[in-house]
Protein backbone atom coordinates (compact mmCIF):
# COMPACT_ATOMS: atom_id res chain seq x y z
CA UNK A 1 0.00 0.00 0.00
CA UNK A 2 1.25 3.48 -0.90
CA UNK A 3 1.65 5.68 2.17
CA UNK A 4 0.21 9.17 1.83
CA UNK A 5 1.49 12.02 3.94
CA UNK A 6 -0.85 13.54 6.49
CA UNK A 7 0.73 16.98 5.96
CA UNK A 8 -0.36 17.66 2.40
CA UNK A 9 1.78 19.50 -0.07
CA UNK A 10 -0.16 22.16 -1.99
CA UNK A 11 -1.87 20.75 -5.11
CA UNK A 12 -0.73 21.77 -8.57
CA UNK A 13 -3.31 24.12 -10.10
CA UNK A 14 -3.49 23.27 -13.79
CA UNK A 15 -4.60 26.39 -15.66
CA UNK A 16 -2.10 26.63 -18.51
CA UNK A 17 -1.42 24.38 -21.49
CA UNK A 18 2.10 23.59 -20.33
CA UNK A 19 0.86 22.54 -16.90
CA UNK A 20 -1.90 20.46 -18.49
CA UNK A 21 0.52 18.64 -20.82
CA UNK A 22 2.86 17.92 -17.91
CA UNK A 23 0.01 16.51 -15.85
CA UNK A 24 -1.39 14.42 -18.70
CA UNK A 25 1.98 12.84 -19.38
CA UNK A 26 2.09 11.76 -15.73
CA UNK A 27 -1.46 10.43 -15.73
CA UNK A 28 -1.00 8.40 -18.91
CA UNK A 29 1.77 6.28 -17.38
CA UNK A 30 0.15 5.80 -13.96
CA UNK A 31 -1.52 2.43 -13.30
CA UNK A 32 -4.07 3.99 -10.92
CA UNK A 33 -5.37 7.58 -10.77
CA UNK A 34 -7.93 9.10 -8.38
CA UNK A 35 -10.50 11.42 -9.97
CA UNK A 36 -13.24 13.79 -8.81
CA UNK A 37 -15.15 16.80 -10.13
CA UNK A 38 -16.73 19.94 -8.70
CA UNK A 39 -19.73 21.62 -10.30
CA UNK A 40 -21.71 24.80 -9.64
CA UNK A 41 -25.24 23.38 -9.51
CA UNK A 42 -26.10 25.52 -6.47
CA UNK A 43 -25.14 28.75 -8.21
CA UNK A 44 -25.96 28.55 -11.93
CA UNK A 45 -29.06 28.03 -14.07
CA UNK A 46 -27.15 25.56 -16.25
CA UNK A 47 -24.56 23.80 -14.14
CA UNK A 48 -21.16 22.91 -15.53
CA UNK A 49 -18.01 21.15 -14.39
CA UNK A 50 -15.82 23.77 -12.72
CA UNK A 51 -12.88 21.64 -11.52
CA UNK A 52 -11.45 18.20 -12.19
CA UNK A 53 -9.14 16.75 -9.55
CA UNK A 54 -6.58 14.00 -10.09
CA UNK A 55 -4.24 12.31 -7.61
CA UNK A 56 -1.35 9.93 -8.10
CA UNK A 57 1.14 8.97 -5.40
CA UNK A 58 3.19 12.05 -4.64
CA UNK A 59 1.12 14.61 -6.59
CA UNK A 60 -2.35 16.14 -6.57
CA UNK A 61 -3.64 18.11 -9.56
CA UNK A 62 -6.59 20.49 -9.80
CA UNK A 63 -7.58 21.27 -13.38
CA UNK A 64 -9.44 24.49 -14.19
CA UNK A 65 -11.50 23.72 -17.33
CA UNK A 66 -12.42 27.41 -17.54
CA UNK A 67 -8.78 28.24 -18.26
CA UNK A 68 -7.47 25.32 -20.32
CA UNK A 69 -8.86 23.08 -23.06
CA UNK A 70 -9.16 19.53 -21.68
CA UNK A 71 -10.31 17.46 -24.64
CA UNK A 72 -7.10 15.39 -24.59
CA UNK A 73 -8.28 13.82 -21.32
CA UNK A 74 -10.57 11.67 -23.47
CA UNK A 75 -7.73 9.23 -24.18
CA UNK A 76 -6.97 8.98 -20.46
CA UNK A 77 -10.55 8.17 -19.46
CA UNK A 78 -10.95 5.47 -22.13
CA UNK A 79 -7.56 3.81 -21.54
CA UNK A 80 -8.36 0.32 -20.19
CA UNK A 81 -4.87 -0.02 -18.69
CA UNK A 82 -5.36 2.93 -16.30
CA UNK A 83 -7.69 2.37 -13.36
CA UNK A 84 -9.69 5.49 -12.49
CA UNK A 85 -10.76 5.64 -8.84
CA UNK A 86 -13.81 7.76 -8.00
CA UNK A 87 -16.01 8.11 -4.94
CA UNK A 88 -19.68 8.05 -6.02
CA UNK A 89 -18.66 7.85 -9.67
CA UNK A 90 -22.09 8.03 -11.29
CA UNK A 91 -22.50 11.80 -11.06
CA UNK A 92 -18.91 12.51 -12.13
CA UNK A 93 -19.25 10.20 -15.14
CA UNK A 94 -22.54 11.80 -16.15
CA UNK A 95 -21.32 15.40 -15.99
CA UNK A 96 -17.98 14.69 -17.66
CA UNK A 97 -19.80 12.89 -20.48
CA UNK A 98 -22.37 15.70 -20.70
CA UNK A 99 -19.91 18.62 -20.73
CA UNK A 100 -16.99 17.10 -22.65
CA UNK A 101 -18.26 13.97 -24.37
CA UNK A 102 -15.85 11.68 -22.51
CA UNK A 103 -16.29 7.90 -22.36
CA UNK A 104 -14.96 5.71 -19.57
CA UNK A 105 -13.23 2.38 -19.00
CA UNK A 106 -11.77 0.62 -15.96
CA UNK A 107 -13.39 2.46 -13.05
CA UNK A 108 -13.31 1.72 -9.33
CA UNK A 109 -15.97 3.37 -7.16
CA UNK A 110 -15.03 3.51 -3.48
CA UNK A 111 -18.55 4.41 -2.36
CA UNK A 112 -20.09 1.52 -4.27
CA UNK A 113 -17.40 -0.83 -2.98
CA UNK A 114 -18.07 0.34 0.59
CA UNK A 115 -21.74 -0.55 0.21
CA UNK A 116 -20.99 -3.92 -1.40
CA UNK A 117 -18.79 -5.00 1.52
CA UNK A 118 -21.46 -3.85 3.98
CA UNK A 119 -19.88 -0.78 5.54
CA UNK A 120 -22.53 1.25 7.34
CA UNK A 121 -20.80 4.59 6.70
CA UNK A 122 -19.78 5.22 3.11
CA UNK A 123 -19.79 8.98 2.66
CA UNK A 124 -16.33 10.24 1.74
CA UNK A 125 -16.08 12.53 4.77
CA UNK A 126 -16.90 9.66 7.12
CA UNK A 127 -14.40 7.33 5.42
CA UNK A 128 -11.59 9.88 5.51
CA UNK A 129 -12.17 10.45 9.19
CA UNK A 130 -12.44 6.76 10.05
CA UNK A 131 -9.48 5.44 8.05
CA UNK A 132 -7.12 8.42 7.85
CA UNK A 133 -8.10 10.70 10.73
CA UNK A 134 -8.90 13.53 8.31
CA UNK A 135 -11.73 16.01 8.88
CA UNK A 136 -12.96 18.04 5.92
CA UNK A 137 -14.43 21.54 6.06
CA UNK A 138 -18.17 20.96 5.73
CA UNK A 139 -18.71 24.61 4.79
CA UNK A 140 -17.02 23.94 1.47
CA UNK A 141 -19.86 21.65 0.36
CA UNK A 142 -21.87 24.73 -0.57
CA UNK A 143 -19.04 26.80 -1.99
CA UNK A 144 -19.31 28.38 -5.44
CA UNK A 145 -16.81 26.44 -7.55
CA UNK A 146 -17.52 28.67 -10.53
CA UNK A 147 -15.98 31.79 -8.95
CA UNK A 148 -12.43 32.77 -9.67
CA UNK A 149 -9.88 33.07 -8.16
CA UNK A 150 -10.12 29.93 -6.06
CA UNK A 151 -9.25 30.30 -2.39
CA UNK A 152 -6.65 28.17 -0.63
CA UNK A 153 -9.50 26.65 1.41
CA UNK A 154 -11.30 25.61 -1.78
CA UNK A 155 -8.15 24.09 -3.23
CA UNK A 156 -7.43 22.10 -0.08
CA UNK A 157 -11.00 20.79 0.10
CA UNK A 158 -10.90 19.77 -3.58
CA UNK A 159 -7.52 18.12 -3.05
CA UNK A 160 -8.83 15.99 -0.18
CA UNK A 161 -11.56 14.58 -2.43
CA UNK A 162 -8.93 12.58 -4.33
CA UNK A 163 -5.74 12.51 -2.24
CA UNK A 164 -6.76 9.49 -0.14
CA UNK A 165 -8.83 7.59 -2.71
CA UNK A 166 -6.03 5.25 -3.84
CA UNK A 167 -5.14 4.05 -0.31
CA UNK A 168 -8.87 3.79 0.39
CA UNK A 169 -9.18 1.63 -2.71
CA UNK A 170 -6.41 -0.62 -1.35
CA UNK A 171 -8.39 -1.17 1.85
CA UNK A 172 -11.62 -1.85 -0.02
CA UNK A 173 -10.05 -4.15 -2.58
CA UNK A 174 -8.66 -6.30 0.22
CA UNK A 175 -12.12 -6.46 1.79
CA UNK A 176 -13.77 -7.30 -1.55
CA UNK A 177 -11.28 -10.11 -2.04
CA UNK A 178 -11.85 -11.42 1.49
CA UNK A 179 -15.61 -11.54 0.83
CA UNK A 180 -15.22 -12.92 -2.71
CA UNK A 181 -17.03 -9.85 -4.06
CA UNK A 182 -14.53 -8.54 -6.60
CA UNK A 183 -16.45 -9.81 -9.63
CA UNK A 184 -19.67 -8.33 -8.31
CA UNK A 185 -17.99 -4.97 -7.76
CA UNK A 186 -16.33 -4.92 -11.19
CA UNK A 187 -19.67 -5.60 -12.87
CA UNK A 188 -21.26 -2.74 -10.90
CA UNK A 189 -18.40 -0.38 -11.79
CA UNK A 190 -18.76 -1.24 -15.48
CA UNK A 191 -22.44 -0.30 -15.34
CA UNK A 192 -21.60 3.05 -13.74
CA UNK A 193 -19.12 3.74 -16.54
CA UNK A 194 -22.07 3.83 -18.97
CA UNK A 195 -24.04 6.44 -16.99
CA UNK A 196 -25.51 9.32 -19.00
CA UNK A 197 -26.95 12.66 -17.93
CA UNK A 198 -30.64 12.44 -17.09
CA UNK A 199 -31.37 16.10 -16.36
CA UNK A 200 -34.52 17.45 -17.96
CA UNK A 201 -35.03 20.71 -19.79
CA UNK A 202 -37.59 23.13 -18.43
CA UNK A 203 -41.21 22.37 -19.26
CA UNK A 204 -44.08 24.67 -18.16
CA UNK A 205 -46.16 21.60 -17.38
CA UNK A 206 -43.69 20.49 -14.72
CA UNK A 207 -45.48 22.81 -12.30
CA UNK A 208 -47.63 19.77 -11.52
CA UNK A 209 -44.61 18.26 -9.73
CA UNK A 210 -44.26 21.17 -7.30
CA UNK A 211 -45.00 19.83 -3.85
CA UNK A 212 -48.40 21.11 -2.74
CA UNK A 213 -49.75 21.73 -6.24
CA UNK A 214 -52.40 19.07 -5.79
CA UNK A 215 -53.93 21.00 -2.88
CA UNK A 216 -54.64 24.15 -4.92
CA UNK A 217 -57.95 25.08 -6.49
CA UNK A 218 -58.27 25.69 -10.23
CA UNK A 219 -57.35 29.37 -10.04
CA UNK A 220 -54.42 28.55 -7.78
CA UNK A 221 -53.13 26.04 -10.33
CA UNK A 222 -53.29 28.64 -13.09
CA UNK A 223 -51.39 31.09 -10.89
CA UNK A 224 -48.84 28.43 -9.99
CA UNK A 225 -48.19 27.74 -13.66
CA UNK A 226 -47.68 31.45 -14.37
CA UNK A 227 -45.32 31.80 -11.39
CA UNK A 228 -43.45 28.64 -12.38
CA UNK A 229 -42.79 30.12 -15.83
CA UNK A 230 -41.82 33.49 -14.34
CA UNK A 231 -39.37 31.83 -11.94
CA UNK A 232 -37.63 29.96 -14.73
CA UNK A 233 -37.29 33.06 -16.92
CA UNK A 234 -35.95 35.04 -14.00
CA UNK A 235 -33.50 32.26 -13.14
CA UNK A 236 -32.21 32.22 -16.71
CA UNK A 237 -31.75 35.99 -16.70
CA UNK A 238 -29.81 35.90 -13.43
CA UNK A 239 -28.01 32.61 -14.22
CA UNK A 240 -29.26 31.21 -10.95
CA UNK A 241 -30.80 27.82 -10.18
CA UNK A 242 -34.59 28.33 -9.96
CA UNK A 243 -34.78 27.50 -6.25
CA UNK A 244 -32.64 30.56 -5.50
CA UNK A 245 -35.21 32.81 -7.17
CA UNK A 246 -38.23 31.38 -5.34
CA UNK A 247 -38.63 28.18 -3.35
CA UNK A 248 -41.40 25.72 -4.18
CA UNK A 249 -42.93 26.58 -0.79
CA UNK A 250 -43.13 30.25 -1.81
CA UNK A 251 -44.65 29.38 -5.19
CA UNK A 252 -47.46 27.42 -3.56
CA UNK A 253 -48.03 30.05 -0.87
CA UNK A 254 -48.33 32.79 -3.50
CA UNK A 255 -50.66 30.62 -5.59
CA UNK A 256 -52.87 29.89 -2.63
CA UNK A 257 -53.05 33.42 -1.16
CA UNK A 258 -52.86 35.34 -4.47
CA UNK A 259 -51.86 38.75 -3.03
CA UNK A 260 -52.98 41.82 -5.02
CA UNK A 261 -50.83 44.53 -3.49
CA UNK A 262 -47.29 45.05 -2.26
CA UNK A 263 -48.62 45.13 1.29
CA UNK A 264 -50.38 41.77 0.89
CA UNK A 265 -47.31 40.36 -0.84
CA UNK A 266 -45.17 41.34 2.14
CA UNK A 267 -47.22 39.05 4.37
CA UNK A 268 -46.42 35.92 2.35
CA UNK A 269 -44.01 33.63 4.14
CA UNK A 270 -41.05 32.17 2.28
CA UNK A 271 -40.21 35.10 0.01
CA UNK A 272 -36.58 36.26 -0.17
CA UNK A 273 -35.91 38.85 2.52
CA UNK A 274 -34.48 41.52 0.25
CA UNK A 275 -36.67 41.14 -2.80
CA UNK A 276 -36.42 44.33 -4.90
CA UNK A 277 -39.56 46.38 -5.53
CA UNK A 278 -39.29 45.66 -9.26
CA UNK A 279 -39.25 41.92 -8.60
CA UNK A 280 -42.19 42.23 -6.20
CA UNK A 281 -44.20 44.00 -8.88
CA UNK A 282 -43.28 41.31 -11.41
CA UNK A 283 -44.61 38.71 -9.00
CA UNK A 284 -47.88 40.59 -8.64
CA UNK A 285 -48.14 40.82 -12.43
CA UNK A 286 -47.54 37.09 -12.81
CA UNK A 287 -50.19 36.35 -10.17
CA UNK A 288 -52.68 38.65 -11.93
CA UNK A 289 -51.92 37.05 -15.28
CA UNK A 290 -52.29 33.55 -13.88
CA UNK A 291 -55.59 34.47 -12.27
CA UNK A 292 -57.02 35.39 -15.67
CA UNK A 293 -55.62 32.32 -17.47
CA UNK A 294 -57.80 29.27 -18.13
CA UNK A 295 -57.35 26.70 -15.36
CA UNK A 296 -54.97 23.89 -16.34
CA UNK A 297 -56.73 20.65 -17.08
CA UNK A 298 -56.35 18.44 -14.06
CA UNK A 299 -54.60 15.16 -14.72
CA UNK A 300 -56.82 12.14 -14.71
CA UNK A 301 -56.34 9.82 -11.80
CA UNK A 302 -54.40 6.71 -12.66
CA UNK A 303 -56.93 3.90 -12.34
CA UNK A 304 -54.71 0.93 -12.83
CA UNK A 305 -55.99 -1.89 -14.92
CA UNK A 306 -55.50 -5.58 -14.26
CA UNK A 307 -52.14 -5.67 -16.06
CA UNK A 308 -50.75 -2.86 -13.89
CA UNK A 309 -52.05 -4.50 -10.74
CA UNK A 310 -50.37 -7.75 -11.71
CA UNK A 311 -47.11 -5.93 -12.41
CA UNK A 312 -47.29 -4.27 -9.01
CA UNK A 313 -47.77 -7.63 -7.32
CA UNK A 314 -44.75 -9.00 -9.19
CA UNK A 315 -42.74 -5.99 -8.09
CA UNK A 316 -43.72 -6.47 -4.46
CA UNK A 317 -42.84 -10.16 -4.62
CA UNK A 318 -39.43 -9.34 -6.09
CA UNK A 319 -38.90 -6.62 -3.51
CA UNK A 320 -39.69 -9.03 -0.67
CA UNK A 321 -37.17 -11.51 -2.10
CA UNK A 322 -34.55 -8.77 -2.59
CA UNK A 323 -34.98 -7.41 0.93
CA UNK A 324 -34.61 -10.88 2.45
CA UNK A 325 -31.49 -11.44 0.34
CA UNK A 326 -29.94 -8.15 1.48
CA UNK A 327 -30.82 -8.72 5.14
CA UNK A 328 -29.19 -12.15 5.11
CA UNK A 329 -26.07 -10.65 3.60
CA UNK A 330 -26.00 -7.58 5.85
CA UNK A 331 -26.10 -4.91 3.12
CA UNK A 332 -28.58 -2.29 1.99
CA UNK A 333 -31.31 -3.61 -0.36
CA UNK A 334 -30.09 -1.47 -3.25
CA UNK A 335 -26.74 -3.28 -3.19
CA UNK A 336 -28.50 -6.47 -4.29
CA UNK A 337 -30.73 -4.88 -6.94
CA UNK A 338 -32.18 -1.38 -7.24
CA UNK A 339 -35.91 -0.66 -7.15
CA UNK A 340 -35.71 0.48 -10.78
CA UNK A 341 -34.22 -2.88 -11.78
CA UNK A 342 -36.99 -4.69 -9.90
CA UNK A 343 -39.62 -2.66 -11.73
CA UNK A 344 -38.08 -3.49 -15.08
CA UNK A 345 -38.11 -7.17 -14.15
CA UNK A 346 -41.73 -6.94 -13.01
CA UNK A 347 -42.72 -5.24 -16.25
CA UNK A 348 -40.97 -7.76 -18.53
CA UNK A 349 -41.89 -10.75 -16.33
CA UNK A 350 -39.19 -13.18 -17.50
CA UNK A 351 -40.32 -16.63 -16.33
CA UNK A 352 -37.33 -18.49 -17.77
CA UNK A 353 -33.59 -17.94 -17.86
CA UNK A 354 -33.76 -17.59 -21.64
CA UNK A 355 -36.30 -14.77 -21.33
CA UNK A 356 -34.26 -13.18 -18.55
CA UNK A 357 -31.18 -13.09 -20.78
CA UNK A 358 -33.21 -11.63 -23.65
CA UNK A 359 -34.36 -8.51 -21.78
CA UNK A 360 -30.80 -7.44 -20.81
CA UNK A 361 -31.82 -5.88 -17.48
CA UNK A 362 -29.17 -7.57 -15.33
CA UNK A 363 -25.43 -7.62 -15.84
CA UNK A 364 -23.63 -10.94 -16.24
CA UNK A 365 -22.75 -11.33 -12.57
CA UNK A 366 -26.32 -10.55 -11.46
CA UNK A 367 -27.77 -13.08 -13.91
CA UNK A 368 -25.48 -15.80 -12.60
CA UNK A 369 -26.00 -14.89 -8.95
CA UNK A 370 -29.72 -14.11 -8.87
CA UNK A 371 -31.19 -15.33 -12.17
CA UNK A 372 -32.65 -18.63 -11.00
CA UNK A 373 -34.10 -17.07 -7.86
CA UNK A 374 -35.74 -14.23 -9.81
CA UNK A 375 -37.29 -16.63 -12.30
CA UNK A 376 -38.58 -18.78 -9.43
CA UNK A 377 -40.20 -15.75 -7.75
CA UNK A 378 -41.92 -14.72 -10.98
CA UNK A 379 -43.08 -18.26 -11.72
CA UNK A 380 -44.65 -18.52 -8.27
CA UNK A 381 -46.33 -15.18 -8.77
CA UNK A 382 -47.78 -16.29 -12.12
CA UNK A 383 -49.93 -18.85 -10.33
CA UNK A 384 -51.93 -16.01 -8.75
CA UNK A 385 -52.50 -14.06 -12.00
Amino acid sequence: MVKYKRNLLPPMLVNTRDAFDEMLSRLMVAPVVAVDTESNSLYAYTERVCLIQFSVPGEDYIVDPFAVEIGDLGAFFTDPEIEKVFHAAEYDVMVLRRDFGFSFANLFDTMMASRIVGWQRYGLGALLEEHFGISTDKRMRRTNWGKRPLSSEQLTYAQLDTHFLIPLQDILLAELQAQNRVEEARAAFARVAESTWTGKRFSPDDFWYVRGAGDLDDVGLAVLRALFIYRDRRAQALDWPPFRVLSDYALVALSRERPRSLAELGRIRGLPRRLPIKSRQQLLNAIKQGGSDPPPRRRARNHRGRVDEEMERRYEALREWRNARSEARGVEPGVVLSNDTLRQLARHNPTSLVKLDAIDVLNGWERREYGREIVAVLRRQRRFE
